[in-house]
């Protein structure tokens, strides 16, 4: 149903894409494109779309068109983001309303003006981006309109962020484009290695969030999953122990640890006391694997917590950012366009 809201904040993810409209989310839908490649036309778009994902014939491709946080597919993205604007605003050109877009830390230029360019043509009549650190600091309401130290670390399902903040801007961050995705890969690289069990990621998803966990944990889960095998090629049956998970997660959750400590080490020392007594801000789809809190708090010697809306707090920022009484604050902190 449309709400013709006049301002949306739309963060573009690589796994899902979410819109909100002041304070509240009103849309989430998986960021995937189904295509019948010989006429080169959209067959769905969102979650039916990712149902569709590894079931389907040659005819039909089924895509992510953001890859790491940007765009890989510039066409198909604007249409998806067409499909999903329309479907919020309603499709009067009198309701084309005004988009603040997520971008990650880090990208290029290049990348910048592509995703600035396809919400444009989406059918907005204004456009602006805004760094997805800066957007979930203000989705979870830290004070970052003060000059002492705020940290952010966004686990996402292509790239991972870590950021400093202070005075409605970046004072120190680092982004890797590893996420949620690589960690769905690693378990399929285990499950191949030890077990020679052909899986894809769908199902590596699926064990993920069932058993799934950063650090070992003294109740003892399984999970029983279906593949195929290495060798033969027929079904076959595996049960995984939420200990596989955690052996098999264990580099990849290292390589976002050494990030948010990478950050660290370059913020200024004023700023890191700050963050000693407020702790780091953990958000994003990732960051409800169980136990990675206490994994990150170990690790980097700073307390780690989780925010009460990890999954729409950037969105919600994007969303807060257009505000009167905010977006003049935070203007000259925006990437160019």
């Amino acid at each position: 149903m449309a709400i013709f809201s006049k301002d949306l904040g739309i963060d573009l993810g690589t796994m899902f894409t979410r819109i909100a409209a002041g304070n509240k989310l009103v849309l989430e839908e998986p960021t995937v494109v189904a295509i019948a490649i010989e006429e080169q036309k959209i067959v769905s778009i969102g979650q039916e779309a990712q149902n569709m994902l590894g079931r389907v014939p040659e005819s039909i491709e089924v895509s992510r068109p953001m890859q790491n946080g940007v765009i890989a597919d510039y066409e198909i993205t604007e249409k998806l983001l067409e499909y999903l604007i329309r479907k919020v605003s309603g499709s009067g050109r009198f309701f084309r309303p005004r988009v603040m877009i997520t971008v990650p830390f880090g990208v290029t230029s290049v990348e910048s003006r592509a995703v600035h360019e396809a919400v444009l043509q989406a059918g907005t009549r204004a456009g602006y981006l805004i760094q997805q650190p800066l957007a979930a600091a203000l989705g979870m309401d830290l004070p970052i309109g003060t000059p002492s130290g705020n940290m952010v670390l966004l686990l996402g399902g292509g790239t991972t962020q870590a950021a400093v903040l202070a005075m409605y801007g970046i004072v120190a961050a680092e982004s890797v484009r590893e996420g949620g995705l690589q960690l769905d890969e690693a378990i399929i690289a285990y499950v191949r290695k030890k077990y020679g069990l052909i899986i894809g990621q769908p199902t590596a998803e699926q064990v993920k969030i069932k058993i799934g966990s950063a650090i070992r944990q003294q109740d003892k889960r399984s999970v029983e999953i279906q593949g195929q095998d290495q060798v033969t090629g027929l079904p076959k049956p595996l049960t995984l122990t939420n200990d596989d998970i955690v052996d098999a997660l264990k580099d990849t959750l290292e390589d976002f640890v050494e990030t948010a400590r990478r950050v660290l080490e370059k913020t200024p020392p004023e700023l890191v006391s700050d963050i000693i007594d407020r702790g780091v801000a953990l958000c994003g789809g990732t960051s409800l694997l169980p136990g990675i809190d206490r994994l990150m708090t170990k690790e980097l010697g700073v307390p780690a917590y989780l925010v009460d809306n990890p999954l729409t707090c950037v969105s919600e920022g994007a969303a807060l950012a257009l505000d009167p009484t905010v977006f003049p604050k935070i203007r000259r902190n925006l990437p160019p366009m």
